[in-house]
């Protein structure tokens, strides 16, 4: 792009290079040359709007830094009952969320003294009991009672809580309960959980063993009270084979409570219910659908939801209906009004609707204290082998991608089909990746497992997948025999070929049919496939037909009325794949009856409806080549594959006799003594299948066994900390080798090792390896984390993995950064970032060529063109992975230096979202002047909304600062003034050496500074000496006491415009400025928003071209008296309006004023 620019346009391609240094001047002449530069504008190329919204002032840069990121914590007490004894561990919860109070307590407990003084429950969990008991007394105006949500993090004792809460009910009368939770395991937990607390006589009894007839019936053991636990999916269970009224759980179920049923419901680990509401063209997901019917049918019943995570976004909240947020008799008449308002708004808004839920007291979230846990995060290496199968693989998958197009054209495959082969293509791409990245670690990991062990610890390691799928098609292709651990990537490859690949497979029409080549009926079957008959039925259906045989008589044993099941996902990746995972010769994947669904374009039929005509026989043939050739070509890749990760894991730590499986696979493939590789069941002679997770646990926690491995089938509810209670209390070290992929997952793993009552707290580890593509799962992660923050626990810097953030790019600045990368590539703008200088050929060109080979750009007769989804940021990260590994990285690099580029631009322009911010940071003080405060309704109570009028003083008089400068000793620290002079003044600042150790050890020019200024104090952005010297001089407080002494005077009323410029143009209009002030008065909406937020947006939308009041930006102060205060601020110019908008929607209001002197009150009663 740059070579096509003669010399004239040198100025053009300087600035283009450096665009955030640019001048004002600077960037209106870019504009206007680019504007007029004939050869730029026939190159299609346009200047990046990115480019031109600069701030002109040195002073508004300043401003971004008045306010600083909130600390995270506060220890946690329960506020408003004293009943119980101390937790066992430190408690915290997150600062915003204990600025607010929940409501007093009136509900009475009925649990008993003997289990309250006995520590059984603590504080912490009679207060949940408590609370939740109390929500359940209210009814909703919709006339379903009102429900509750524990957001309590891992290891906080969500088990005993819910437990508290079933026996407070069964004491008052209501003996049935239905518990709902992740895992047939946690059923045992759920016993152990009621006798813990001394309510051992109320029964669990299990759905899933149940038959598909009347509960309480003899058939099913006259279960007449107790509780019923199910899992997730036996509640969308159906029987093939069941009468009428029982023939589905749900139905079983409502039978059984009956009409007026008004007992517990527990949705446990309840973020499994998510995607009731789904994005795009998604459908609900048949558990969100069933838990909603639940408790529509039931609209008396006592709902509690708990999860550690609660709703890792607000969308998968949808389910939630008894929270009393959005329906009949609030502002959000749907829950898609309520999303669409809490996502306009941004994370800040998701940290009110906490709070506001804290304050209606239907919500409480506390977590463990994380003092003693380390987190670090470890980029592994790849040796060139590695590199060398990676690039390999990367040609074999951009060679299939292009005889996969090939061979679909040859054989004339319709719309429908095309569409779904490439949803598999794309699914199993990823995949294929991603297996690859996760076995570029094991060595990594097992080289850290073998040092903790020998360092008297012991190891948890975290996997998502387990492969078992790809193993059993090996096993199956091979008649059970096999020389060498399966290798998953290459299994992911050859599975998608032969089953997806647009040619009839002779070979597999043969073998499923089970007839002979040579025979009439298999010569029928190929010719009717070439199109030459169409007497019948199509080869798939006949293949579907003797499979189905195949299974049903393998599993004619199985009994048809129980649903129970060891449940893994954990070898499917549909979830994280950009494409549906649906066979491309569209058979359906889920059994039960096909649905007829009328197509206009069906299978087999042109556009116009006309039967397409069958391809040439010489086109099958070259098809059917095509195939051969590149399962010929994945045999030859597939010797250098890394084997399954599972498997290599346990091979290299000793094998099953030394290390505890907890997934939900059935078997493995082992390595004997002498070298033979077999596949094995995981069961044991004396243990089922169903309960060996538990054995293994066991194993671990006395000590047997010194490494643990959990998958997702483990993960939620199995307790693996250094329990006092337990024989190994050596401190855990968790590697997680593959970062889950969604944050509910990830925190249900980390919170395996960290829980209460244990003797040390865990070490976390997160290998990624150095491929750019890999972060994605990372930043997915961080993203999910920091969302999951803000709405389970009111504050989105909450979650336990906050190292992690620094890979967060799944955002709307990733999402602008890669728009802008992308329109780069193809030339329709001008570049945020230059391209790198290192790379030794045309960077963009192969770039471009890359992204062909991935499918994000089209190619089409030598004509680019991007893909529709090109700005699709999950689309984007999932295929670079089919990238070599240096274009990889060179262009996720690209990426994120656009990223940064545009996150600093925001930040400049006052446009970043930064979550909690605190006022005061710098130890100004904060002082209430005026607090105006409405009491209104909400669907269960009464509750109040404030607005604080708060002033801060954050400059430094010139006494104060001498103060601090007679601190100082090091030979750069002191006064500093500015080279620049503006209207004739110079900037004076005092810098002081950031006192960590690390910074004194970097060398001069590194170090970095805390910068103290006359009008604004302490500085959040710290200056590297570099930068220091070459804005400004060393001084002595003399020369520098005059200038001080000015701009601290004149920031009282003056602001930075109007003292550097002359005059400021905000000012000259008649409005407020308060840029550089060091009195600044803000005005912050605290206590029940939720309410009336549909009004507070309309004031917010109807400010006058200002930007800020796009985002919701949450602060938090802590009043010189000692108030804390956490709520939205709201622009000065807007207060009067709010005020009278709340006026209207109140039952009583009144106003506080609070004097310097004595910061007492004079209430005013309207």
């Amino acid at each position: 792009m740059y070579k096509l620019c003669s010399r004239s346009d040198k100025k053009i391609r300087e600035l283009m290079e450096a665009p955030f240094s640019l001048s004002v001047e600077d960037r209106e002449w870019l504009y206007i040359s680019s504007m007029g530069n004939s050869k730029w504008m026939q190159m299609g190329m346009q200047v990046n709007p990115l480019m031109l919204a600069q701030p002109a002032a040195e002073e508004d840069v300043e401003e971004d830094d008045g306010m600083g990121v909130a600390e995270t914590y506060s220890d946690y007490m329960p506020s408003k009952l004293k009943v119980g004894i101390k937790h066992p561990d430190q408690v915290v919860e997150t600062a915003s969320m204990s600025s607010v109070e929940p409501p007093d307590v009136w509900y009475k407990m009925d649990i008993p003294d003997t289990t309250i003084d006995s520590g059984k429950l603590s504080a912490l969990q009679l207060e949940s009991i408590t609370y939740a008991s109390q929500q359940h007394e209210h009814f909703l105006p919709d006339g379903t009672r009102s429900g509750f949500l524990i957001g309590d993090g891992a290891g906080v004792g969500k088990g005993r809580t819910i437990a508290g809460i079933i026996y407070e009910n069964y004491l008052k009368g209501r003996k049935k309960s239905i518990w709902v939770s992740v895992s047939n395991d946690l059923k045992y937990d759920a016993e152990r959980d009621l006798k813990d607390i001394g309510a051992g006589h109320i029964q669990v009894h299990f759905l899933s063993k149940m038959k598909y007839g009347k509960i309480n019936s003899d058939l099913n053991g006259n279960v007449k009270k107790g509780v019923l636990f199910a899992t997730y999916s036996a509640l969308i269970g159906e029987s093939s084979s069941g009468q009428g009224k029982y023939k589905s759980r749900l139905k079983q179920i409502l039978n059984w409570c009956g009409d007026d049923f008004d007992g517990v419901i527990v949705f446990d680990e309840c973020h499994r219910a998510k995607n009731l509401c789904p994005v795009g063209s998604g459908k609900p997901t048949k558990t969100g659908l069933t838990v909603l019917e639940l408790q529509n049918r039931l609209p008396k019943a006592r709902v509690v939801y708990a999860s550690a995570t609660g709703a890792s976004e607000p969308k998968n909240m949808a389910y939630m209906v008894r929270v009393g947020i959005w329906g009949k008799g609030t502002p959000f008449p749907e829950f898609t009004d309520f999303i669409s308002a809490v996502e306009k708004r941004g994370v800040g808004a998701m940290e009110i609707v906490a709070m506001d839920m804290k304050l209606r007291g239907m919500y409480i979230a506390r977590q463990l204290s994380f003092h003693g846990v380390s987190f670090r995060i470890e980029e592994v290496p790849l040796d060139e082998d590695i590199k060398l199968v990676y690039d390999d693989s990367v040609k074999l998958w951009v060679d299939a991608r292009q005889k996969f197009q090939e061979a679909s054209e040859l054989i004339n495959a319709e719309k429908g089909m095309k569409k779904s082969m490439w949803g598999q293509f794309w699914s199993s791409h990823q995949r294929f990746f991603k297996y690859l990245c996760i076995a570029a670690k094991v060595d990594h990991a097992v080289r850290l497992a073998r040092e903790a062990v020998k360092t008297n610890r012991c190891v948890v390691i975290g996997l998502q997948s387990t492969g078992e799928a790809r193993t059993i098609e090996q096993l199956e292709k091979d008649d059970g025999e096999l020389s060498d651990f399966v290798s998953t990537a290459r299994g992911v490859l050859e599975s998608l070929v032969e089953k997806h690949f647009p040619a009839p497979d002779r070979n597999r029409i043969n073998k499923i049919l089970g007839i002979s080549e040579t025979s009439k009926e298999f010569k029928d079957i190929i010719n009717e496939v070439t199109g030459k008959t169409s007497k019948r039925k199509p080869v798939r259906q006949a293949a579907q037909r003797a499979a189905k045989r195949r299974y049903k008589d393998i599993h004619s044993d199985n009994e048809e009325d129980s649903d129970f099941e060891m449940s893994d996902q954990s070898s499917d990746f549909s979830d994280i794949s950009d494409f549906d995972d649906e066979d491309s010769w569209g058979r359906p994947k889920k059994r039960g009856k096909a649905k007829n669904h009328k197509q206009k374009n069906g299978k087999g039929r042109a556009e116009n409806g006309a039967k397409l005509p069958p391809p040439p026989k010489d086109h099958v043939e070259r098809a059917q080549k095509m195939k051969a050739e590149l399962l010929k070509n994945i045999t030859n890749l597939g010797r250098k594959l890394p084997p399954n990760t599972l498997d290599q894991l346990i091979d290299e730590l000793g094998g099953p006799e030394n290390v505890a499986e907890m997934t939900g696979r059935k078997g493995r493939v082992v390595q004997s003594d002498d070298g033979q590789v077999m596949y094995e069941s995981r069961s044991e002679a004396d243990i089922p299948l169903e309960i060996l997770n538990i054995k293994e646990k066991e194993r671990f926690m006395n000590s047997e066994k010194d490494i643990a491995i959990i998958s997702e089938a483990a993960s939620s509810g199995i307790s693996l900390q250094s329990d006092r209670r337990v024989k190994n209390q050596r401190r855990r070290v968790h590697i997680t080798l593959e970062l889950p992929w969604s944050a509910d997952r990830a925190i249900q793993q980390f919170g395996r090792t960290h829980r209460s009552n244990q003797v040390n707290a865990p070490e976390y580890i997160f290998l990624i390896s150095e491929l750019a593509g890999e972060r994605r799962f990372a930043s997915i992660v961080a993203k999910r984390l920091e969302s999951l923050g803000a709405l389970t626990h009111g504050d989105r810097r909450a979650t336990e993995s906050r190292d992690l953030s620094s890979f967060n790019i799944d955002n709307k600045y990733g999402r602008m950064a890669l728009e802008s990368a992308m329109k780069t590539m193809m030339g329709y703008e001008h570049p945020i970032v230059p391209p790198p200088e290192d790379y030794k050929g045309d960077f963009f060109a192969d770039i471009q060529n890359a992204l062909v080979g991935v499918g994000m750009i089209l190619r089409e007769d030598s004509i680019y063109q991007l893909d529709k989804d090109y700005n699709n940021l999950s689309k984007f990260l999932n295929r670079i992975l089919g990238m070599p590994v240096e274009l990889q990285n060179r262009l996720f690099k690209y990426f994120t230096d656009t990223l940064a580029a545009i996150i600093s631009q925001a930040k400049r322009t006052g446009k970043y979202d930064m979550g909690i911010l605190d006022l005061g940071v710098g130890g100004e003080g904060c002082k209430r002047t005026k607090t105006k405060t409405w009491i209104g309704k909400h669907a269960t109570g009464t509750a109040k909304t404030e607005i604080h009028t708060v002033l801060v003083e954050r400059g430094m008089s010139w006494s104060e600062v001498q103060e601090k400068w007679a601190e100082l000793s090091g030979d750069l620290e002191g006064f500093y003034l500015s080279h620049q002079v503006r209207n004739n003044k110079k900037t004076a600042v005092l810098a002081v050496l950031e006192p960590s150790a690390t910074n004194k050890k970097r060398e001069k020019n590194s170090r970095m500074f805390i910068l103290y200024r006359p009008n604004t104090g302490m500085q959040m952005k710290q200056e590297a000496y570099s930068e220091l010297k070459k804005k400004y001089k060393k001084v002595t407080p003399d020369e520098a006491q005059e200038h001080w002494e000015e701009q601290f005077k004149a920031s009282s009323h003056t602001c930075s415009h109007a003292y550097w410029q002359g005059n400021c143009r905000r000012v000259n209009s008649g409005l407020e400025c308060e840029i550089g002030l060091r009195r600044r008065t803000y005005h912050i909406l605290c206590g029940l928003v939720l309410n009336v937020w549909a009004k507070v947006e309309d004031v917010l939308a109807s400010a006058p071209h200002s930007h800020s009041s796009t985002k919701m930006q949450v602060v938090r102060l802590k009043t010189h008296e000692g108030t804390k205060l956490v709520g939205t601020l709201i622009p000065n110019n807007l207060v009067e309006r709010l005020s009278a908008v709340l006026e209207e929607d109140s039952t009583e209001s009144y106003e506080e004023n609070f004097t310097d002197e004595d910061s007492k009150d004079s209430k005013d009663e309207k």
